[in-house]
């Protein structure tokens, strides 16, 4: 009777911990400094995670309990296309930035819903979609037309 009390409590364990790593957020991925540079020339810069291989596009922002001002994440797809994103799982709310193949940016998504399964499309191909902190697009008066600067549009910050 112990035993299998005791295999009850181990299996109830491991699928705790198993629970709890699917709601964990990814590791820190590498950083890279990017830029956008609005229509008057200034500039704001950022510290983003780089979010590369089809694993780390999935899991994105998920679990993470808040993005900093000056950080995002980079989701490079590698060649210009339609890009489709949701929340699911991403507890806090984003503005999403579809950039074009030369580092202008197409659309402004602003002050994502958590948890959403709605479908953010970026109407039209694009290289990459940055993610930014809810508010950071109204707060730093970024528009469609503005420029980023990273490595994957060819221009350094």
């Amino acid at each position: 009777m112990r035993r299998r009390i005791l295999l009850a409590l181990m299996g109830l364990a491991a699928m705790t911990a198993s629970a709890s790593a699917q709601e964990a957020p990814q590791p820190r991925l590498p950083t890279e400094p990017l830029v956008i540079v609005t229509r008057d020339g200034t500039q704001h810069r950022f510290t983003v995670e780089m979010a590369l291989s089809p694993d780390q596009q999935m899991t994105g922002l998920m679990w993470r309990p808040e993005v900093k001002p000056d950080e995002g994440m980079l989701f490079d797809w590698g060649t210009p296309r339609d890009s489709a994103m949701w929340m699911k799982n991403t507890i806090t709310s984003l503005d999403m930035l579809f950039i074009t193949q030369d580092g202008r940016i197409h659309r402004i998504a602003e002050r994502t819903v958590p948890r959403s399964l709605a479908t953010i499309e970026s109407h039209g191909p694009v290289r990459a979609t940055l993610e930014l902190a809810a508010g950071t697009a109204e707060r730093l008066n970024l528009r469609v037309g503005d420029r980023v600067l990273q490595r994957i549009f060819g221009t350094a910050p």
